[in-house]
C-alpha cells in the first residue's frame, strides 16, 4: 500500500468505536443501515422511510457495518498519536456521507436567507411557481451535486475513509490509470435567465452566458447554503478543500477539463475580469485551483445595496443640482451612454458634480461618488479602489463620478497615475469626471467628451436654496421654509458665492439650525454667516482671515469714492451672469475675476472699505501677508503668488494684496540678471491676473509706482483722498463712539476744523485719549484729546503750530 499517511492500527477487534449522536433522516433521502431514523417512522434492515410514502427498497449495505452507536467490526477505539485527527476525520466523513445521501436543502436555505418563496416547497424536486430564479437555478446546480456524488460513491470502494486525500492504495492509482474519470455529470443545457431578475442583471451587465452564471452559482453555492462543503470536500477527494476547484466546477457543468470551456474561468474572461470569482491559489495546477466569490457579489445575489465595506471612506454623498438645466443634464447623459462612457465636466462657477448625479440619474443610473481628496490620502490603494468601483458600478447598474481632480495627488506624475488606474478599471463604464481645469490627454487611453458646467442664472440659484432650504427645514422641522417667501432674498445675500450641492446643502443645514435656535426665520445674516463657515483652511496658512465686522454705515467717504465701492459689490455680485451667461469678456484663458485698485494716503480707509466690500458680499477677507509670499531664491515667489492665486478661486472670500507696490511694481530697463528676474515677476502677475476667477483687491499709497499694465487689468479704481472737515467731524463722532463718557468741554468741531488728519490717524488719537480718559476715571476732557492730538503729531513728525492748536497751545506743548 502506497501512503502518504498510514491510518494508526486499531487495538482490538471487538472494542466499541468512535460514536456520534444519531442523525435522523431527511424526507425524501435514503438511510443506510444502522442510522438511527426520525421518532414515528417504521425502520428495517436496507430500507429508507420517508413519512407517509410507505417504504422503498433499501440501499446495499456497506460490508461490516453496524450501528453507529454499536460497534465497527474490526475496528476499536483508536488510540496513541493521532487519535484525534482520526476522529475528526472520520466524523466528517460521515457527515459528508450523510450530506451526500441527503443532499443540500437548497430550497429551505433560500426562504430563509432572502426571504423568497422556497424551490421546492413541497420535496418533489421541481421548482414551485413563482420561485425566485436564484433559487430555482441553485436547485439544478443542487442535482448535479447530487448525480456527482452519485457517481462517485458508486465507484469509490471505501467512502467512508476518514483519510482521504490523505494517501493511495495500489488499487486506487490502478484505478486512477485506468479509469477514464470524470463525474459522469449531462452537459451543460442551455436556459435564459428571466428577464428584472438578479441573475438576469448580472448576465446583461457583465455580459454572461447562461454557462457562465451556472459556474458562478456553483462557486456561490457553499456561501448559501453550508451543506454543499462537506460535498465539494468529498468530490475533490479531500475534506479540508470545501469550495470548489477549477475541475470540479467544469465538470459539474458538464465540460471537459481540457476542452474551451476551461477558459472562462482564465484571466480576461468576464467572470473574472469583473470582479464576479477569484481563482486562489495560483501555486496550484489550473484546474487545482480553488473558485471564491466577493462577499460583495453574494450579498448582491440576496439582495443587499450596501456598497463594499473596503470602500468606507472613500464614497461621498449623490447630491444632484435641483435647478440643472435639462438641456445640459440630457447632454452628459447622452455623452455617458457613448464609446468609453468618460465625460469630462469643466465647471465655469456651476455645480459640476451635481450637474453629473443629475445626468446619471436621468439615464437610469444609480451615481456612485467617489471622493478624489479621500482618494489622494491613500494612493496605494488606488488600483484597488477602481476595481471595488468597477464591480460595485455593474452591480448595481451605476456610473461613477470622481472629483474635483485638483483634490488629487498633487505631483502631476502621481495624478497621471492614480487617474490611469481609475480610467482603465471603468472603461465601457459611465464615468464623469469634473474639475475647474481641462482635461490632460496622458491621464487616460480615451479622450473623454469635455462639457462645461457654466453658473446658473440668478432664477436657478434662487431655485437651488428653494429647494435646499425647504428639504432642510422639513428634515429638522417637519415644515418648509413657506414656499418662495424671502428665498429671493436670501439667494441675493450670497449671489456673488460659488457653491455646489454638498456646500449648498451644509451652508443651508447651518443657516435653519442657528435661526430656530434663535427662534426667528432664516435671515439673510444667518445664510452669510453660514456659507463662510463653508470655505476651506488652505488659503488660512497664506494669509491672514479678517471676519467682517463692519458696514456701509461705518465708511465715511466722499461720494464718488462711494460709487466705485458700490461698483466693485454690483461687479462681484453679477459676475457670473455677465461675463458667463452673457459673454461679456470673450477669449480663451480668460477668468471671470473682479480685480480692484484702492489708492490713496496711509489712513485714508482702504483696508477698512475692503472689509466693507467682503461683509456686503457675504464674504471673508483674507489680507495676504508678504512674509509668505516673497522670496529671496530666484522663481520661488512666483510659486508662492501661484498657490495664493489657486487656493482663492477655491474659496468664496475677497483678497486684498495691502501695500501692492511691493509686489506689483513697475518693470524696469534689464541692466543685469536680477532686473531680468525682476520683470519675469511682473510679468507673471500680469497674465495670472487675466485668468483669476476670485476677487482680489490691491492697495496702495504710491499709485504711480504700479506698472501701466496693471491698470489696464483691473475692473474699478477707487482713489482714497485725505477727508475734508465735514467728513473729519463725523469721523471724530464715529471714532469716540457713544460709550465712551465725554465732558462738557469737548469741542469736536474745533479738532475736525483745524487738524488736517487722516481716518487712521483720528482713530489713533481717539483710542489714545480714551486710555488717558480711563487712567483719570473721568469722563472724556478736551485737553486729553489735545495730548492725544499732540502724541500724534509727534509720531507723525509734524510741528505743533499755534495757527492749528490756538488755545489749546499749552496743553499741547505740554504733552
Amino acid at each position: 500500500m502506497t501512503h502518504a499517511a498510514d491510518p494508526p492500527p486499531c487495538d482490538h477487534p471487538d472494542a466499541q468505536a468512535t460514536t456520534e449522536p444519531a442523525i435522523g433522516t431527511v424526507p425524501g433521502s435514503g438511510t443506510e443501515p444502522g442510522t438511527a431514523t426520525e421518532p414515528g417512522t417504521g425502520t428495517g434492515p436496507g430500507t429508507a422511510t420517508e413519512p407517509g410514502t410507505g417504504t422503498e427498497p433499501g440501499t446495499a449495505t456497506e460490508s461490516g457495518t453496524a450501528n453507529e452507536q454499536g460497534t465497527e467490526p474490526g475496528t476499536g477505539p483508536v488510540t496513541g498519536p493521532g487519535a484525534g485527527n482520526a476522529v475528526r476525520a472520520r466524523s466528517t466523513t460521515r457527515r459528508a456521507d450523510r450530506a451526500a445521501d441527503a443532499g443540500p436543502s437548497v430550497a429551505r436555505s433560500g426562504a430563509a436567507v432572502a426571504g423568497t418563496s422556497p424551490a421546492d416547497p413541497d420535496g418533489e424536486g421541481e421548482p414551485a411557481a413563482g420561485a425566485d430564479p436564484l433559487w430555482a437555478r441553485l436547485r439544478a446546480v443542487e442535482e448535479r451535486v447530487r448525480h456527482a456524488v452519485a457517481v462517485r460513491r458508486a465507484a469509490d470502494p471505501d467512502p467512508g475513509d476518514p483519510y482521504r486525500g490523505q494517501y493511495l492504495t495500489p488499487e486506487a492509482v490502478a484505478r486512477i490509470l485506468d479509469e477514464p474519470g470524470g463525474l459522469g455529470v449531462p452537459g451543460h443545457e442551455p436556459w435564459q435567465p428571466p428577464a428584472g431578475s438578479v441573475l438576469g442583471g448580472l448576465a446583461a451587465r457583465f455580459g454572461l452566458s447562461p454557462l457562465e452564471l451556472d459556474l458562478l452559482l456553483v462557486a456561490v453555492a457553499p456561501d448559501l447554503d453550508a451543506r454543499f462543503e462537506p460535498l465539494y470536500g468529498y468530490l475533490n477527494d479531500d475534506l479540508t478543500r470545501r469550495r470548489p476547484t477549477v475541475g470540479l466546477a467544469l465538470e459539474l457543468c458538464g465540460l471537459s477539463s481540457a476542452g474551451p470551456g476551461r477558459f472562462r474561468l482564465a484571466a480576461g474572461a468576464p467572470l473574472v475580469d469583473g470582479g464576479l470569482l477569484t481563482v486562489t491559489e495560483p501555486e496550484r495546477p489550473p484546474l487545482s485551483r480553488v473558485l471564491a466569490v466577493p462577499d460583495r457579489v453574494t450579498a448582491h445575489l440576496l439582495g443587499a445595496a450596501r456598497p463594499d465595506a473596503r470602500l468606507a471612506g472613500l464614497l461621498g454623498e449623490a447630491y444632484e443640482d435641483p435647478a440643472a438645466d435639462p438641456a445640459e443634464v440630457h447632454r452628459a447623459a447622452a455623452a455617458a451612454g457613448t464609446g468609453s462612457g468618460l465625460v469630462h465636466l469643466r465647471s465655469r462657477g456651476g455645480d459640476a458634480e451635481g450637474l453629473a448625479v443629475a445626468a446619471l440619474r436621468a439615464a437610469g443610473l444609480r451615481p456612485l461618488v467617489l471622493d478624489a481628496a479621500a482618494l489622494a490620502r491613500r494612493p496605494g490603494d488606488v488600483p484597488e479602489v477602481a476595481r471595488l468601483a468597477a464591480l460595485e458600478s455593474r452591480l448595481t447598474g451605476g456610473g461613477v463620478v470622481l472629483g474635483p481632480l485638483e483634490a488629487l495627488a498633487g505631483e502631476p506624475a502621481d495624478r497621471a497615475r492614480t487617474l490611469r488606474a481609475v480610467c482603465g478599471a471603468l472603461r465601457g463604464l459611465p464615468l464623469l469626471t469634473h474639475g475647474s481645469g481641462g482635461w490632460d490627454p496622458l491621464w487616460a487611453p480615451d479622450s473623454p467628451v469635455v462639457l462645461t458646467a457654466p453658473a446658473p442664472s440668478p432664477e436657478r440659484q434662487a431655485e437651488r436654496w428653494r429647494h435646499v432650504l425647504d428639504r432642510v427645514a422639513a428634515s429638522s422641522t417637519g415644515t418648509g421654509t413657506g414656499g418662495a417667501v424671502g428665498v429671493d432674498e436670501l439667494a441675493r445675500a450670497v449671489a456673488a458665492h460659488r457653491l455646489d450641492s454638498a456646500q449648498l446643502r451644509r451652508a443651508a443645514d447651518v443657516a435653519v439650525r442657528t435661526a430656530t435656535l434663535a427662534g426667528r426665520p432664516v435671515g439673510p445674516d444667518d445664510l452669510r454667516a453660514a456659507v463662510r463657515a463653508q470655505n476651506g483652511a488652505g488659503l488660512d496658512r497664506l494669509a491672514r482671515r479678517v471676519e467682517p465686522g463692519v458696514g456701509w454705515d461705518d465708511l465715511v467717504l466722499p461720494p464718488t469714492t462711494h460709487r466705485r465701492l458700490r461698483e466693485l459689490a454690483l461687479r462681484a455680485r453679477h459676475r457670473d451672469q455677465v461675463l458667463g451667461q452673457w459673454g461679456m469678456r470673450p477669449g480663451g484663458g480668460r477668468g471671470r475675476g473682479v480685480i480692484a485698485l484702492f489708492a490713496g494716503e496711509s489712513g485714508t480707509g482702504k483696508t477698512m472699505s475692503a472689509e466693507v466690500v467682503a461683509a456686503d458680499l457675504g464674504m471673508d477677507l483674507y489680507v495676504v501677508d508678504l512674509s509668505t509670499v516673497v522670496d529671496k531664491y530666484i522663481g520661488e515667489t512666483e510659486k508662492n503668488l501661484e498657490r495664493i492665486f489657486t487656493e482663492a478661486s477655491a474659496v468664496n472670500a475677497v483678497l486684498l494684496f495691502d501695500e501692492a507696490d511691493a509686489i506689483f511694481g513697475k518693470r524696469s530697463e534689464v541692466k543685469d540678471a536680477r532686473d531680468r528676474h525682476a520683470n519675469i515677476e511682473s510679468a507673471y502677475l500680469l497674465q495670472r491676473m487675466e485668468s483669476f476667477d476670485g476677487i482680489a483687491v490691491l492697495t496702495t499709497n504710491l499709485r504711480a509706482n504700479l506698472d501701466e499694465a496693471f491698470t489696464r487689468r483691473l475692473d474699478v479704481v477707487a482713489d482714497f483722498p485725505v477727508p475734508d472737515p465735514g467728513q473729519r467731524l463725523a469721523l471724530w463722532d464715529r471714532c469716540l463712539g457713544d460709550r465712551l463718557p465725554r465732558a462738557d468741554d469737548l469741542d469736536l468741531a474745533f479738532c475736525a476744523d483745524r487738524f488736517e488728519l487722516a481716518g487712521g490717524s483720528i482713530r489713533s488719537c481717539a483710542v489714545t485719549a480714551a486710555y488717558l480718559a480711563a487712567e483719570t476715571g473721568i469722563a472724556l476732557t478736551m485737553r486729553q484729546l489735545i495730548t492725544a492730538i499732540a502724541q500724534e503729531y509727534r509720531k507723525l513728525g509734524r510741528l505743533i503750530l499755534p495757527s492749528e492748536f490756538g488755545p489749546h497751545l499749552a496743553a499741547a506743548t505740554e504733552a
